[in-house]
């Protein structure tokens, strides 16, 4: 089954350090722990805390999650890759997160396309020397903002070390179906992002400068089975797939009261996760043309 993990983005607002944060979630059943890049950047003067450290917890750190540039000079692009890469293997994660630029896919021509790309290669060339994957998340304003930009932004990079991580509900908020947009986008599926809304109006409380601010709104935030984007289809497709194990997803809460939302997410997914009883045939694997 598929190990699931919470985000410390979740905790973002919270007075909660590291240790009371890993002693919750071991108890409570996750797996591991997603590091925000801007936590992660900030433990780095408090060295005992590592890998060695978190497995000691019982749990892991599957991926950093942070912004690189894929605008500006590139050399300081490369350096904050590589800083990147150095948090993430002192906590033995293999992936790092970032994503596609900060404009939508429709709003860049062909060549600024063609430039996003071209750096996002670099980009992942320096992850991949450093032995990790480099993560493009699925986000609105964004050139991975619909299946059909993120196919093409893939494709345009052709780069082994370059996977995906799977955010249904902005892919739901693009206007497509989730479980038809994981068959198109399978191959380069690694990890996945689980939250909800409660009505399809209320999507903008996800915008970063929302979520980020301490006084933003919360409105519309739903436990990830409770809203208007229905999990059960994808959920059920993957508890028929023995790939999935090797997969990673997280849980992302924005809302208030954290730790009991987060805990009846957990068992709710988990339930879903396990209720195949059968194996189904992996989607077929996407071709650029």
């Amino acid at each position: 089954m598929m190990p699931l993990h919470l985000c410390t983005i979740s905790f973002r607002h919270h007075l909660t350090s590291l240790p009371e944060l890993a002693q919750w979630a071991r108890h409570t059943g996750f797996d591991g722990i997603e590091l925000w890049g801007v936590h992660a950047r900030h433990l780095q003067n408090q060295p005992a805390y590592d890998d060695a450290w978190i497995r000691a917890q019982g749990l892991r750190i599957p991926m950093v999650s942070d912004y690189l540039p894929l605008e500006g000079a590139q050399s300081q692009a490369l350096e904050r890759t590589r800083q990147l890469c150095r948090i993430a293997r002192h906590w033995g994660a293999g992936k790092v997160r970032t994503f596609a630029g900060h404009q939508a896919s429709a709003a860049l021509t062909a060549a600024e396309q063609s430039a996003l790309a071209r750096r996002l290669r670099r980009l992942t060339e320096c992850v991949a020397d450093e032995g990790l994957e480099l993560i493009v998340e699925t986000h609105p304003g964004t050139l991975a903002d619909t299946p059909e930009a993120t196919i093409n932004l893939l494709t345009a990079v052709d780069h082994p070390a370059l996977g995906l991580n799977f955010d249904v509900l902005h892919v739901w908020e693009s206007g497509a179906d989730p479980l038809e947009a994981l068959h198109q986008l399978w191959p380069w599926v690694r990890h996945f992002h689980f939250k909800n809304i409660q009505r399809r109006s209320q999507l903008p409380v996800f915008a970063p400068t929302n979520v980020y601010s301490p006084a933003g709104c919360r409105q519309g935030m739903v436990p990830v089975m409770e809203g208007a984007c229905d999990y059960r289809p994808l959920l059920a497709f993957l508890a028929r797939q023995p790939h999935a194990g090797n997969l990673d997803g997280s849980l992302e809460w924005f809302g208030p009261d954290c730790q009991r939302v987060l805990q009846n997410d957990l068992g709710q997914l988990r339930a879903e996760l396990t209720g195949g009883a059968s194996v189904a045939q992996a989607p077929r694997a996407c071709h650029a043309t």
